[in-house]
């Protein structure tokens, strides 16, 4: 087994061939998802967010609703993508594709680089690619920020997952200028902004590499010349949190109020999410026993810490710290077991670690199986695996035909949060929006307008304040209201209606 400057050669090369492999096929799956585009979650407000920088990269506007604020979601990598669109013309969905390849090119690569750092095994990166997107529970845990296998197919075009690919290379740069001396004054800078690029890309993830940062600089044992430069990196990324011209960073740090209902449910069934990762957790004891201060030991100590206090505190927002916890667990089990694989050691010892990590590594791809159901059609599956599998939302193309961009649209909750990817705004926003001060009074109006027993007029004083066009909802509870046409139907008995008068 290496210890943290990988020096140690392998020597049984054949030993990385099973991972590689089955790394692959893990690869070509998420590949063909990136083609099929499953929509679910957030997918509709990062389409939406590129639309807006494709017809305004310098006012924008709010993403979802008819308003003039900013936005958290103007990040760097939406606005590459914004201007993407501008330049070729393709769709956002087109766009949005194009920007899951890049993300995922990146995150195979930064997982490579920093498990490099870590040892010099070849069949570690795979092993740890492997870990990463299978080594979590028997109960599906599907979020953003999330690397699980089903989560990562439904999340792959978010900024999240580019920020997180972003944050492997800022580990692996970072590891290596530590360790390797004190680096020129540019690199550390570079550094710097690197991780401000992150945080901007994405705050949660940004919170995950900072402390994957800050885990990385202890266990190099640096000198006072390093902790200088990192001192002016970090100096110089926090200047441009500050200039980022889209929204003011700073502000949303008093934005969590309004998201910890939100992030509960990251605290609930742990036990059957999490519970391969404690073979990880296993793992880090003897990274512990050999070196007091190594970094992934560190990694997961600084992320238990803050998901813990979140939860013992109700600040359920801090969950999303979750990947600081499990990603160093799982890179750990992975170099533990490419090391046994690849060594001389004792026998018992090296089959006790393969057959561990493989049986979990199996119970993993089973319970995240329906992921498959992305690719190729349901029918097709066995009938076990077709239970897994949740379909994806349908979408709103069909009211393109008629609703262009920049109408306003009334709609409740569901359907807000996936027409404004058209074009088109919302009445209320489909999501908290910290910056838009009348929130609240946006999703009062809509909860009046469908209220049974609402009269005419006032709905017709709600179109004509928020300047209404159209109207989705489903069912037959509007057929026949006053100022209201039918124009078309969709999936689910949902019905688009124009108004008029």
């Amino acid at each position: 087994m290496t210890g943290r400057s990988g020096a140690t050669r392998d020597t049984l090369p054949g030993g990385a061939a099973v991972p590689r492999a089955v790394a692959g096929l893990v690869l070509l799956l998420l590949l063909l998802v990136v083609v099929r585009l499953p929509w679910a979650g957030d997918l509709g407000i990062h389409a939406a967010t590129v639309e807006r920088l494709r017809h305004s990269l310098l006012d924008p506007g709010n993403p979802l609703v008819d308003a003039d604020t900013p936005s958290p979601y103007y990040s760097p990598w939406m606005l590459l993508l914004g201007c993407v669109a501008r330049v070729t013309g393709f769709s956002v969905f087109v766009v949005l594709r194009i920007g899951a390849l890049v993300a995922l090119g990146l995150l195979v690569t930064g997982v490579w680089r920093y498990v490099r750092t870590l040892s010099a095994h070849r069949a570690a990166p795979a092993s740890a690619l492997l870990c990463l997107v299978l080594l979590w529970g028997t109960v599906p845990f599907n979020w953003s920020g999330l690397l699980g296998l089903n989560s990562l197919a439904l999340t792959v075009a978010y900024p999240s997952v580019f920020a997180l690919a972003l944050a492997f290379h800022l580990w692996a740069w970072l590891a290596r200028a530590a360790r390797g001396g004190p680096a020129g004054w540019r690199t550390w800078l570079a550094l710097g902004g690197l991780w401000a690029a992150i945080l901007l890309c994405h705050q949660f993830s940004g919170v995950v590499a900072s402390l994957g940062a800050l885990a990385t600089v202890l266990g190099a044992r640096c000198g006072r010349a390093v902790w200088g430069r990192t001192a002016a990196g970090v100096a110089l990324g926090v200047v441009v949190l500050w200039i980022w011209p889209y929204y003011d960073f700073f502000a949303l740090l008093g934005a969590q109020d309004g998201l910890e209902s939100v992030h509960r449910p990251l605290y609930r069934e742990l036990p059957g999410r999490l519970w391969l990762v404690l073979l990880g957790v296993a793992a880090l004891v003897p990274r512990w026993l050999r070196d007091r201060r190594d970094p992934l030991v560190l990694f997961f100590v600084l992320g238990a810490l803050v998901f813990a206090a979140g939860g013992m505190t109700g600040h359920w927002s801090w969950g999303r710290v979750l990947p600081a916890v499990v990603i160093p667990a799982q890179l750990a089990v992975a170099l533990e077991v490419a090391g046994a694989v690849e060594s001389r050691g004792r026998r018992v010892v090296r089959a006790g670690w393969v057959c561990a990590l493989a049986g979990a590594l199996a119970l993993g791809a089973w319970t995240q199986a329906g992921t498959l159901g992305y690719v190729v059609e349901r029918g097709v599956l066995p009938q076990a695996v077709a239970a897994r599998y949740r379909a994806p939302w349908a979408g709103y193309h069909w009211i393109t035909p008629w609703v262009g961009y920049g109408d306003v649209v009334m709609a409740r909750r569901l359907p807000s949060r996936q027409i404004p990817a058209y074009g088109a705004y919302t009445v209320a926003p489909g999501y908290p929006d910290f910056f838009l001060a009348d929130e609240g009074a946006r999703e009062a109006a809509v909860r009046r307008f469908f209220a049974e027993g609402t009269r005419a007029g006032e709905r017709q004083g709600i179109v004509r304040e928020y300047g209404v066009r159209w109207v989705v909802d489903r069912g037959e509870e509007l057929r026949g209201a006053e100022g209201l046409r039918e124009v078309a139907r969709g999936p689910g008995g949902q019905v688009l209606y124009a108004v008029v008068g």
